[in-house]
């Protein structure tokens, strides 16, 4: 099978390229994906599981991407509540080869069935965004009805979905980012916007919930804002300040086919949308990683035809 792959942890996004690979094994309570469309993060390059198993052996040459949607074309011994044929999406495992590859070994639970009426390129877009956003918002941060919540990134992947899931509970959103994602953020439903180049961050005032993809100086001056009994939701780093009547948490994203099978209803209700901007073919996926290349939204990998 065809693979974008990575040698070379030095090279960088240099050293990604489209090779042949091994068509995947599928150990226990797997099941084999044909890849139809697949999402990265652009920074995964950085992570040690992309270059280590879970025993921390090197395991080169990797595959990058962890997230997909497509069509499960075999099943491992054990595997229940997927059958051949079926479409799915949703993240794959860490320390594992990825999405960007025809064929991919996934852990059944980490994937929920997708809808026929929605296109798997769209669908390649939600599964650590729409994961993240509800985890950071409400199983951690415990945002509700009426409150205020701060979301920095509030035009990418994740802050974008994580605007849309706060409104809809009725929560008051601050969106924050570069000016020019502004009307992005605001179109999704923010009721305020501050651009961190030119706004003091401290005009929030005083709110429920930050939930920060940032981390930085953004992520320490945040602490200040949240108020007695409220949260600080970070998955950039774990925070070096804390909130004076309040609590911090840094998380990374879990697998959950339930809620992913709810995010997919969402996006069939139209109560969900996912920012997908570029829209690359597998041999263009190691010019979609490089930094000078990245546009709005969400980049997706085209691998299989529907």
């Amino acid at each position: 099978m065809r693979a974008i792959t990575v040698q070379d942890r030095a090279a960088g996004v240099g050293g990604l390229s489209l090779t042949e690979m091994p068509y995947p094994h599928a150990a226990e309570n797997d099941v084999i994906v044909r890849v139809h469309a697949a999402g990265f993060t652009p920074g995964e390059l950085d992570w040690p599981a992309t270059w280590t198993d879970r025993a921390g052996r090197d395991r080169t040459p990797s595959v990058p991407g962890h997230e997909l949607s497509g069509v499960v074309a075999a099943l491992g011994y054990g595997t229940t509540g997927l059958t051949v044929g079926q479409r799915v999406f949703g993240p794959t495992d860490w320390t594992r080869n990825g999405s960007l590859a025809e064929y991919v070994a996934v852990e059944a639970r980490n994937l929920a069935p997708l809808p026929a009426d929605v296109d798997h390129i769209v669908a390649a877009a939600l599964p650590i965004s729409g994961l993240t956003a509800w985890q950071g918002l409400f199983d951690h941060g415990r945002l509700a009805t009426g409150q205020t919540v701060l979301i920095h990134g509030a035009a990418g992947g994740v802050g974008s979905t994580a605007v849309q899931l706060a409104r809809e509970v009725g929560a008051r959103v601050i969106g924050t980012g570069r000016a020019a994602d502004r009307d992005t953020a605001l179109g999704l439903g923010a009721d305020a916007f501050l651009d961190l180049q030119s706004d003091q961050l401290e005009d929030a005032g005083e709110v429920d919930v930050v939930f920060d993809v940032i981390g930085g100086d953004v992520l320490d001056r945040s602490a200040a804002l949240v108020r007695a009994g409220g949260t600080l939701v970070t998955i950039a780093t774990p925070p070096k300040v804390q909130p004076r009547d309040g609590r911090t948490v840094f998380f990374v994203v879990e697998p959950d086919r339930a809620r992913l099978a709810d995010l997919a209803q969402r996006l069939r209700d139209g109560r969900l949308k996912p920012i997908v901007g570029a829209v690359r073919t597998l041999r263009e996926a190691p010019w979609a990683f490089a930094p000078d290349r990245r546009t709005p939204g969400k980049t997706i990998i085209r691998v299989a035809e529907d």
